[in-house]
């Protein structure tokens, strides 16, 4: 707190953050660099050690901002300098700096519904309804359920690219046209 740095905490794994202009990028990585040698006196005090070559650093922005910062320092300090990275997992979830698990989810399963959805040789014949179920609950369903807890409280606009897998989805299963409503088979496929 007295860094004006959130955190998350889960077992032996903190992780910090900050959000700002582009302008206050000085001001959090100080404020980031502090909190952390905190942490590390902090380990220090109970013969435990922060493991800096663990210690991953990422600036999440829109290309534009992050376009910004390319002259930037954007290490923080922690015994040492920790540069950034352009992708960290966390409890299994893998973010970039511009595209989240869940964007790159929704590209392959757009591309896994369009190969489902096209016969691979001229005058084949489209597979059942239950292999298609199976198929799409296996490949597609289970991709955009996984870790999907992270996604809670996200604003519509990131959602809406789920939601159109989704419904893309539920047009295969049904066999419904790209112009047919698909609220009632997506109730009824729940």
């Amino acid at each position: 707190m007295r860094h004006t740095v959130r955190f998350h905490l889960y077992a032996d794994d903190k992780q910090a953050y900050a959000s700002g202009r582009v302008s206050d990028v000085d001001n959090i990585r100080r404020r980031l660099s502090e909190c952390a040698s905190d942490i590390a006196a902090w380990c220090a005090s109970r013969r435990l050690q922060l493991n800096s070559a663990k210690t991953e650093v990422i600036w999440f922005g829109s290309h534009a901002n992050l376009s910004k910062l390319t002259t930037c320092d954007l290490s923080v300090t922690v015994n040492n300098d920790i540069s950034p990275v352009h992708s960290v997992h966390d409890l299994g979830v893998r973010y970039t700096r511009r595209r989240t698990q869940h964007e790159a989810a929704c590209q392959q399963c757009s591309k896994d519904l369009l190969l489902s959805s096209s016969p691979s040789t001229p005058g084949s014949r489209r597979a059942g309804y239950d292999v298609t179920v199976r198929l799409v609950l296996a490949v597609v369903m289970s991709r955009i359920d996984y870790c999907n807890a992270v996604l809670a409280g996200l604003p519509a606009a990131t959602i809406e690219p789920l939601v159109c897998v989704q419904k893309s989805a539920a047009r295969l299963v049904l066999q419904l046209g790209p112009r047919d409503h698909v609220t009632s088979a997506l109730q009824q496929l729940h």
